[in-house]
């Protein structure tokens, strides 16, 4: 079984999909489950696509967000919940303004997972996608939760 299908569920139904491209909410040329289309690829993605290739995509993002997490991250003995909290939140915004998180980083680090969710609550991020990361903190204090029963 594959380790991370879970959190590509969650991240494919974060994303939601459209075989054809569209601009997301801050008006960036997207396609499939949340692919960011480049200047590059823009020629490309002007029909639809099946499902089956833009999973194939998917695949590919996600490995990218996996690789850019380990580059950066894997240092660190995080927890499950914590890793997939800093996966999605590279899929969804890419390793450059993940780390501009820096106090967020920095709590997280610390172990400091109260601090490290009212970052990501006092965030322009938090505004633009609110749902998302109210999840997203959910599975980031879980452990928290748990402790206090």
């Amino acid at each position: 079984m594959e380790k991370f299908l879970s959190l590509k569920k969650k991240i494919k139904k974060n994303e939601g999909f459209r075989n054809e491209a569209y601009l997301d909410s801050l008006g960036y040329p997207t396609i499939g489950y949340g692919h960011l289309i480049t200047k590059k690829e823009k020629k490309m993605f002007q029909a639809k696509f099946s499902k089956k290739f833009l999973s194939r995509l998917f695949d590919k993002d996600f490995k990218k967000a996996l690789t850019a997490y380990k580059k950066n991250f894997n240092h660190r003995k995080h927890s499950k919940d914590t890793k997939e909290v800093l996966i999605e939140m590279i899929f969804q915004l890419g390793i450059k303004k993940q780390k501009k998180f820096v106090k967020m980083n920095s709590h997280i680090q610390n172990n400091d997972m109260f601090l490290a969710a009212l970052e990501m609550k006092n965030s322009l991020w938090y505004k633009q996608t609110p749902k998302r990361v109210d999840g997203l903190i959910k599975l980031l204090l879980k452990k928290e939760y748990e402790k206090k029963r």
